[in-house]
């Protein structure tokens, strides 16, 4: 039990970020008539959130002042908004493969609650504190899960809005909205601070963290609420008055996302080729599986809603990418485990 209790107390948040990167790829996959991989890794994905889920609150049972001191530091605090991304994407997995609108809006319910409390909990931390860290050593690309987990709930939020048939739904599509422009405009925040980050701090190749890919993830997200509030425009007034709104910046966050992705290979290279940085699996690893999920996921959407039908061959090459690299990454999560496990039975 003692094990337990002292494993629990360093349990890392950013393992949230693989029920995020296992349900977007789940999604892309059922979006492109994968149904068979769609529901294995939907099923997969509930186990891995209820394990996730239960082990965050038995540390908040047993070791609730580790945890506040993960939420008030600077670099630390951003990842705990995975588990509202996380949260919010098994929801949505709920309402596209299992028809299951109740669950859908039970996981609502907690993303949202998560959101607020996570949100304004944390940002009034990182603003009252006297003891700041310098913006080298505290900002990364992990700050953007908070914009990412206001676009998840935006997603789900459509998604709910057109499913459930809700007496709702006006209601519904318009807290997508005003999630959708807030979160877009906190991304404009943080991503001039990241561009400053790598433009005029001394930037090492261990520096590069897998959070980074969220850079183009956060863009890619905002996309795929943007393209959903353009399908719902059609039976919503208040969408239709501002259709042609949605659609510009639906494909300005898609250009900006796919901006990002030569830079980010080019790093990425930079860091384990050039620079020889050795490649071991560490959670963090989980964040950048999800932006290609994500990135297949929203360009295939935004072809949909857009009518851009020759976009259609970007998601039917990137699905594979995506379930190739989630492929990567449990392999190393189960070898790390089972090395931890050899390693704790030596001593």
């Amino acid at each position: 039990m003692l094990v337990m209790r002292e494993a629990v107390r360093s349990f890392p948040p950013a393992y949230f970020a693989m029920v995020m990167a296992t349900g977007i790829v789940s999604l892309a996959a059922h979006l492109l008539d994968l149904s068979r991989i769609a529901t294995a890794l939907f099923v997969l994905n509930v186990v891995a959130y209820v394990v996730i889920a239960a082990l965050t609150l038995l540390r908040v049972a047993w070791h609730p002042r580790a945890l506040w001191l993960d939420l008030i530091d600077h670099r630390h605090g951003p990842t705990l908004f995975a588990s509202v991304a996380a949260t919010a994407v098994l929801g949505t997995q709920f309402v596209l493969l299992a028809n299951d609108v109740a669950v859908a809006r039970l996981l609502w319910l907690i993303a949202t609650l998560l959101w607020l409390f996570l949100t304004y909990a944390a940002f009034t931390a990182f603003t009252i504190r006297r003891d700041k860290p310098r913006l080298a050593a505290a900002l990364s690309g992990g700050w953007l899960l908070a914009v990412v987990a206001m676009q998840s709930v935006a997603v789900l939020s459509s998604y709910l809005a057109a499913y459930s048939e809700s007496t709702y739904r006006i209601e519904l599509d318009f807290l997508a909205l005003s999630m959708w422009l807030a979160g877009g405009m906190l991304y404009v925040w943080m991503a001039a601070l990241i561009f400053y980050r790598y433009s005029f701090v001394a930037f090492e190749p261990g520096d590069f963290s897998p959070q980074y890919w969220i850079n183009m993830g956060a863009m890619a997200i905002s996309t795929l609420a943007g393209s959903l509030l353009v399908l719902d425009a059609y039976d919503v007034p208040l969408l239709a008055s501002l259709e042609p709104f949605l659609r510009g910046f639906t494909l300005f966050y898609w250009a900006a996302g796919t901006w990002w992705i030569p830079l980010l290979v080019v790093l990425t290279v930079w860091r384990h080729v050039y620079a020889r940085s050795p490649l071991r699996y560490d959670p963090s690893y989980w964040s950048a599986v999800f932006p290609i999920g994500m990135y297949t996921a929203c360009t295939f959407e935004m072809a949909r809603a857009l009518h851009l039908d020759f976009l259609y061959a970007v998601p039917r090459v990137l699905v594979y990418v995506a379930l190739a690299v989630w492929t990567l990454a449990f392999a190393g999560m189960l070898r790390a485990s089972v090395e931890a496990t050899k390693s704790r039975a030596k001593r």
